[in-house]
């Protein structure tokens, strides 16, 4: 195999907010998660010191919040001040206590050092109640709103620049689904207003790959647009939690940019590609187990429908699988870094997040190690490159279809700053090992960061660590080099780069 590619051609500058994340009111998420009051490692405001750290690590860019299926029936006027009452939430059926509100989360993401974005209630909620979060957000003093901030204690505007109008509205399951002439009037409506308070925001609206939908929306509200957000889970165990096998999951990455693709589509036939990116703003892997929710029988018991959540965090869950396919992600997204501007791994803590906690610490699962290698690692000016010989294996999805996979997956990136090389290869073989040559005009030591275990089942728990990251030198780098990776791997090589 042959990979090549040239300084010259450049396909663009990734924006770092494709390695965002996401965390919403959901099981063990928020509460016993990043927010654990009364831990003995958790700092002042409740906040896990552990997980900001390991979130400081990856340089989390962006935290979406508060969901996710639970706002489209919360209402954040009951999470900020000193009297908060309980609720019951209709999307996750359970008591949501409102003690980490609009004011933690922003302390939370201060701490981090990344930027909040807010998902709005467009299920019950009314574009004024969007505009409302808006004023209490960014007005410095004017109206009952910004007042009633700096009486909570926070005189200085929080500054939130990233607001989503609405999550998975289209949806049958959300909370106040809308069809597309409804999206259509209310996004235009939520979007006036909350421009109206703050030009300076940046806004989403929830989408999908529907033309009627898109049509719709973009007849409307283009104009007010700057993002267009679409979600994806390719494993679809919601109701079972029976997760794919590693072949299965490879077969998903045949064509993981589909949906980028024809957004991309609809907006260029709108002539708003330029004006409008896409936010990629929750995926994974696998979708969350939430059983008898989702569904028109629900379950009665809560052994029914919320104890098995619990299991989204049997850490044996998340192996080579789920690392192979996020870094085949996350080169999707690097690829066409002129449309896709952010992207939200969902979630960032506990059920198929890539950190994990309980009462003594923290559990970096292996997806982690996928964000650190190409936050920490790879380089922000991506390249275009072209292969020979690259090895095909069908495999079969979960649904029966048999794909074509390309076994190989590598992206060549340069640096702004600095010189030298960073390239994210990929090797999807289950068993194989796959060599290829280099063929770039580049000079200087070269060295592989790579995460692969001992097996595609490999994975990390308490006191476990199947998967972390390896170090390796290869000597001087020769154009033409050939290098050599295991199975199931995900590795960066850098060239001319002094070590991170």
């Amino acid at each position: 195999m042959k990979i090549h590619a040239k300084e010259y051609r450049v396909l663009g500058q990734r924006d770092p907010m494709i390695y965002g994340h996401f965390i919403e009111h959901f099981h063990r998420q928020i509460y016993g998660g990043v927010y654990d009051p009364g831990n003995p490692l958790s700092d002042e405001d409740g906040l896990r010191t552990d997980v900001l750290s390991a979130m400081r690590k990856i340089h989390v860019p962006i935290l979406r919040w508060p969901g996710g299926c639970f706002v489209s029936s919360y209402h954040w006027k009951d999470g900020v001040g000193e009297e908060r009452v309980p609720l019951f939430d209709k999307a996750w059926r359970v008591e949501e206590p409102n003690t980490f509100g609009t004011d933690e989360y922003i302390q939370m993401c201060r701490k981090i050092g990344c930027e909040p974005y807010i998902c709005t209630n467009a299920g019950t909620g009314t574009a004024e109640e969007m505009s409302d979060w808006v004023e209490y957000c960014n007005l410095e003093n004017e109206g009952q709103y910004a007042k009633q901030r700096i009486a909570n204690g926070y005189e200085e505007p929080h500054k939130v620049k990233y607001w989503s109008i609405g999550n998975e509205n289209y949806g049958w399951w959300e909370i106040g689904a809308k069809d597309e002439k409804e999206w259509g009037r209310l996004t235009l409506e939520a979007a006036k207003m909350m421009k109206h308070v703050d030009p300076c925001t940046e806004l989403s609206a929830a989408a999908l790959t529907d033309i009627d939908w898109n049509v719709n929306l973009l007849k409307n509200c283009g104009q007010f647009l700057d993002w267009i957000s679409i979600h994806e889970y390719w494993d679809p165990i919601h109701e079972t939690n029976d997760g794919a096998d590693y072949d299965a999951c490879m077969a998903y990455t045949a064509d993981i940019g589909h949906s980028v693709r024809k957004v991309k589509g609809l907006l260029e036939a709108f002539g708003l590609e330029k004006k409008i990116r896409i936010a990629f703003d929750e995926w994974n892997l696998r979708q969350w187990y939430h059983p008898k929710v989702h569904c028109i029988e629900q379950g009665v018991t809560k052994e029914e429908y919320v104890v098995p959540r619990d299991d989204n965090d049997i850490n044996s869950q998340y192996t080579m699988a789920d690392a192979v396919f996020t870094a085949s992600f996350l080169s999707m997204c690097n690829r066409n870094c002129d449309i896709v501007g952010m992207a939200n791994f969902a979630p960032i803590v506990n059920t198929r997040g890539c950190i994990y906690t309980y009462p003594d610490g923290i559990v970096l699962r292996s997806t982690y190690h996928v964000f650190d290698l190409y936050v920490n690692y790879l380089g922000d000016i991506v390249l275009d490159t072209w292969q020979e010989e690259v090895p095909v294996k069908q495999m079969k999805r979960i649904d029966g279809e048999i794909v074509e996979v390309e076994q190989l997956d590598v992206l060549v990136t340069a640096f702004s700053d600095h010189a030298g090389y960073a390239v994210a290869a990929i090797n999807k073989s289950a068993d194989e090992e796959l060599s290829f040559t280099l063929e770039l005009d580049a000079a200087g030591t070269v060295t592989v960061d790579y995460i692969c275990g001992d097996s595609t089942e490999a994975y990390n728990d308490v006191d476990h660590d199947g998967v972390v990251i390896q170090h390796k030198e290869l000597g001087i780098f020769e154009s033409g080099m050939m290098i050599t990776l295991p199975p199931h791997s995900v590795n960066v090589i850098r060239i001319g780069v002094e070590e991170v």
